[in-house]
This record gives structure tokens, sequence and C-alpha cells, in this order.
């Protein structure tokens, strides 16, 4: 078998039992994860710019805070070394895509806004991190 490329692994499909070679990743951001989050992100701050004045130290810094560290986290552990330590930062991830997800639901609920795109975004990032959380405990 031809040598594989430092940037790529060979995969072995657990349906077929067939190997093939993916591209391994080689930045965070290169992480489908990441980059929904990251465009979640600007989403929240284009979101939050509507929001009341008042907002601006409670519901919009709180909002913007979490989203930011939903990537922010995703880029520090996909460096991490061990596997405990990935799933650690992919999890606390998660805590904050939660937590946006509450502040979504207050921001309707208090007559600022919805947006099913943000949602739709946080729920694909959701899925990707529960993906690779459950490769790297492979």
């Amino acid at each position: 078998m031809p040598q594989i490329a430092s940037h790529e692994q060979e995969v072995r499909s657990q349906k077929s039992g067939v190997s093939f070679r993916r591209a391994r990743s080689v930045s965070f951001t290169n992480l489908v994860a990441w980059q929904k989050a990251h465009k979640f992100v600007l989403a929240v701050y284009k979101f939050t710019k509507q929001f009341p004045t008042e907002e601006k130290y409670g519901l919009t810094s709180q909002l913007r805070r979490a989203a930011v560290s939903i990537p922010a986290n995703l880029a520090e552990g996909f460096r991490k070394k061990s596997s405990a330590d990935k799933k650690r930062f992919f999890n606390i991830a998660q805590g904050s895509l939660e937590e946006c997800r509450y502040y979504l639901i207050l921001s309707k609920d208090l007559g600022y806004g919805t947006n099913e795109a943000m949602n739709s975004l946080l729920a694909e990032s959701s899925k990707l991190i529960d993906a690779y959380m459950k490769k790297i405990g492979e």
C-alpha cells in the first residue's frame, strides 16, 4: 500500500470494512463543528445589535460571551494531546452551546426576536461535537 501523507489518515469503514484515505484536520478551522459555531457567533453579534441598550451589560453580553466560548473551546481542545483533555474542552463547548440555546429562548420570550437559522447552527454544531467526542472515545 502506498505511504500515507502526514496530513492524511487511513480510515476503515465500519459498515463495509473498506479502507480509504481521509485528510486529517491540520487546524481547528478545518473542523466543521468549529465552522458552524463561528457562523453562529457572527449571527449572535448581528442579532444582539438590535437588543435594547439596557441589555448591553446583561443579555447581550451573556449571549455573546457564551457564543464565543463554543468555537474557542473547540479550538483549544483541538490541540490537546490526550483524549481526556480533548473531550473536556469539547464538553465545555457543549455546555456553552446549551447556555446559548437558553439565551435564545429568553430573547424570544422577552420579545427581542428569534432566529431559526441560529437555532439550526446550534443543533448542527451540537451533533458534530457529539460525534467528535464519540470518535475520540474510541
